[in-house]
This record gives C-alpha cells, structure tokens and sequence, in this order.
C-alpha cells in the first residue's frame, strides 16, 4: 500500500527542509539518514515511488524524534499566540458595512450577491486548475500551446492534444474525468470546497465561539480522512492519537506552512463582512489544528480576503485590507508584498506574464509546490495583475503552475465576490450549474443553498 503524505521516510524528507527553515541544525540527522540509505530530497507528490523497508522506516520514526527535539532559532516576528500576533499588526482597517435589508430585518441584496459570486467563483476558479495540479508551469504552457488555448482565457481540454503531449504532461489521475471542457457537469468534489462547507457547518452549529477542539471533533464526524491531505492528514492521525492541540500540528508534521490551511477559512470572512480582523481571527482558531506561523497567518490573509472582498469597491482595496491581518516582519508578509509589486507591474502581455512568473519562481525555486508561500505570492499577483477581471485573475493563478486548483479557487472568491455570478460571466458559471460535489455527509450541495445559508450566519451574527 503506497501511503500518502503519512509514510515516515516521506515525512523525515520533509521535515528536514522544514527544520532547516525554522532555524534546526539539522546536518548531523541529515548525514545519519543518507549514510543508512535514506534518500533525503523530499518527495514532489505524496510518497517516494518506493516504501522503505522495515529497518529504514524505524530509523525515519527515531530521527523524527530527535529533529522535533532540536532548538528552533527565535522567531518573535512569527508568533503562533494570537494575542502575540495581534500586537504586531496595525490598527484594523474601517472598512463598509453590509448592505442591510430595507426594513433592517437582515442583510441586503448587495451582500446576498457578494456571497453567491464568491461561492460560484470558488468553485469555478477551483474546478479549471484541477486537472493540471501538480503539473509545472511549461507543462501548462505546452498542454495550452498544442489544443489552441494559450494564453489560457478557458477551460482546458484534451481534444487535439497530441499523444506524446499527454503521455510527457499527464493530466491529474483524480480530476481529468470531471474537470474538461467537454465533461464538466457540475463542480466535482475537491478539498478546496469540503472546507469552506465544513466551516459552514461548523459556524452554524457553535457560533463565533468555536474551539480548536471543536474543529477536530468536526473533522472526525464530517470529514473522511481520505480527502485529508499534507498537514490536514498529519493532524487527522495526531487527533486519533490523543495529542492535544497545538501538538496536532507540530507533531511530525512537515507540511505546517504549507497550503492547508489557507484554504480552509474563506468562510469566515464570508461571515464577518468588512471585518477582516475577526474573520482572520476565526480562521486562527481554525488554522491552528494542524498549521503553524505562516500557515497560520496564510489562513488568516485568505478569510481576511474574504472578509474585504464583501464590502470592498475593488481589489487593490480588499488586498491592502487583508494586509492589515498578517504580522508585517514575516515570510507570509513578505510574499503577499512580492505577489503585488508583480501583478502591479504586470501589463498582462504574454511577455509581461512571463516575465512577472520568472520572478515568482525565481523568488520561491526551493519551496514544494504545496507550500503556502509561494502559492500566497501568487494568489497576491493574480488579483492585482488580473485587475478586478474574472477570467484574467483565475488564468494569471493557475498558469503559474502551482497548487492550481487552490490558487484559482481563492482567487476565484475574491473576484467573483466583487463581481457578482453575473459579473463572472456564463462562460465560467453555466457548466458548474449551481451544484458542487462532495465527500461530506448529506452529498451534492446547491450553491444558491451555500449561499442562503452563509447570507444567514452573518445577519444572525454567526449564531447557530
């Protein structure tokens, strides 16, 4: 049985990468691992193509053992605490308020559509870079080139694409059979969706009072653990072995600033509109389960988006509110500044675009392509490059050919949440047809329900 994101040997990989930028002197475990055969560059997808044997795997549990040993150097201007995170952030933001019904009774229909263009968009910025996840960006830029679409502008596809194309970039095992121009029927399930439906169900059932073990103990009634992956996996089984949080997160999980967590949390500011220092501080509460500093603070940028993008008039607003959440001397900080000079620059020219994702990449050429890093820089570029529009935002963040499906579907809210499903347009709406997929209880979901639903939790003030 091959493993994902859970086998020791793959999990010792990657915590040496992430020991070592946590400040580890990790040389000395390192040495041990590759001088007992141990092979030390981590894997690209979720497991080696080879399990290690009894003996190695043994060794790979025990130097997992002496890394989370290892003093981490100081890092005061990454805190985990909220109440530590808190004291580096400016003053919040006075953004709008809601749109409010006539009679006052609940929220507006300006709010109400907001909320139906951010769920919509997610969906369809999520559903067009599912099918090259995982893929770099050449493999991108070739699979467009040979079926006539680059610069991408629409859905991919796989009529008239040359074999030795597909068999050299194979689309992604999970999501070519629901993610093509010519099967799309509906929004398929993906992680990038149970999230945000899971916070819902979450928010309605607890309220703003929510508790980290509230989360977990979610996550085991709702969410299967086959659909749980990097962190989210890691936490799952440490929840199951007892560990408390936040050992959850820490404990022999090297995917702790990964992706995971930043796109689990648009729900929040969905709910709390205009209010991006409470939405980032539901998505800490949640984040903290199985993330730690920058995929804390990637979780709370995403809802604090969210957040901006629902009273906001554009999107340089919305980024310069969601800015305002994230502890201004970290990582986080600093890609989320990069991803912006970029798209700012960026005169949305095929010479321009290339030019702007060479640096990003140049930027973060060591990071794994599920690292929230990179992927916040290039959320960051997509929305100020894209300028508000919804096809170029999606494209500019899937063409960069990192977690695709995950950039897009952030993306996707925040514009679409801008725009309204009428400002999206048809071409990206009429195929997902108001229904998502998923792997929780209760099965296919109706956007237009999602939405009513959300709408609800803020005028009651996320009471359940």
């Amino acid at each position: 049985m091959r493993l994902t994101w859970a086998q020791p040997e793959d999990l010792l990989a990657h915590e040496l990468v992430q020991s070592a930028a946590e400040g580890r002197d990790v040389r000395a475990v390192r040495d041990r691992w590759v001088a007992a055969g141990g092979d030390p560059t981590p894997a690209v997808s979720g497991a080696g193509p080879q399990p290690a044997g009894p003996e190695l795997r043994a060794l790979a549990r025990e130097l997992l053992g002496e890394l989370r040993r290892l003093p981490a150097a100081p890092a005061p201007h990454e805190p985990d605490s909220w109440t530590e995170i808190v004291a580096l952030l400016p003053p919040a933001p006075a953004l709008p308020a809601a749109d409010r019904a006539a009679d006052g009774s609940g929220a507006g229909p300006a709010y109400d559509e907001r909320v139906r263009g951010a769920w919509t968009g997610r969906a369809a910025g999520c559903l067009l870079g599912k099918p090259v996840e995982k893929l770099p960006r050449e493999g991108i830029e070739e699979i467009l080139r040979a079926t006539g679409r680059w610069p991408l502008d629409r859905w991919f596809t796989a009529r008239g694409l040359p074999a030795d194309v597909a068999a050299r970039w194979t689309w992604n095992r999970r999501s070519a059979g629901t993610s093509l121009e010519e099967n799309i029927d509906g929004m398929p399930e993906d992680d990038d969706l149970n999230y945000p439906m899971l916070a819902l169900d979450l928010v309605e059932r607890h309220g703003r009072g929510f508790t980290t073990d509230d989360v977990a103990q979610l996550w085991l009634d709702s969410l299967p653990a086959g659909r749980t992956f990097t962190a989210e996996r890691v936490a799952y089984r440490n929840i199951l072995d007892a560990r408390p949080v936040p050992e959850t997160a820490t404990h022999d999980n090297p995917f702790r600033e990964w992706i995971g967590a930043l796109i689990r949390t648009d729900l929040f500011g969905w709910v709390s509109p205009g209010d991006v220092r409470e939405a980032a501080r539901l998505a800490w509460v949640d984040a903290r389960l199985s993330h730690t500093r920058n995929g804390v603070y990637g979780a709370m940028w995403a809802a604090a988006l969210a957040a901006a993008s629902m009273t906001c008039a554009d999107v340089e607003e919305v980024l310069d509110a969601a800015g305002t959440v994230v502890p201004p001397g970290s990582r986080l900080a600093d890609a989320v500044r990069l991803g912006r000079e970029v798209g700012a620059a960026c005169d949305g020219s095929e010479q321009s675009v290339r030019r702007s994702l060479d640096r990003l990449h140049d930027a973060y050429r060591g990071l794994h392509w599920v690292h929230v890093l990179n992927n916040a820089a290039v959320v960051a570029f997509a929305l100020s490059a894209g300028r508000g529009r919804f096809g170029a935002s999606v494209s500019l963040a899937v063409t960069a050919g990192w977690d695709t499906d995950s950039v897009g579907a952030t993306v996707g809210g925040v514009a679409g949440a801008l725009l309204g499903v009428e400002g999206i347009g048809e071409q990206w709406t009429a195929p997902i047809d108001d229904r998502i997929a998923t792997s929780l209880p209760g099965g296919e979901r109706r956007i237009s329900d999602l939405a009513r639903r959300t709408v609800a939790l803020a005028g009651a003030g996320g009471a359940a």
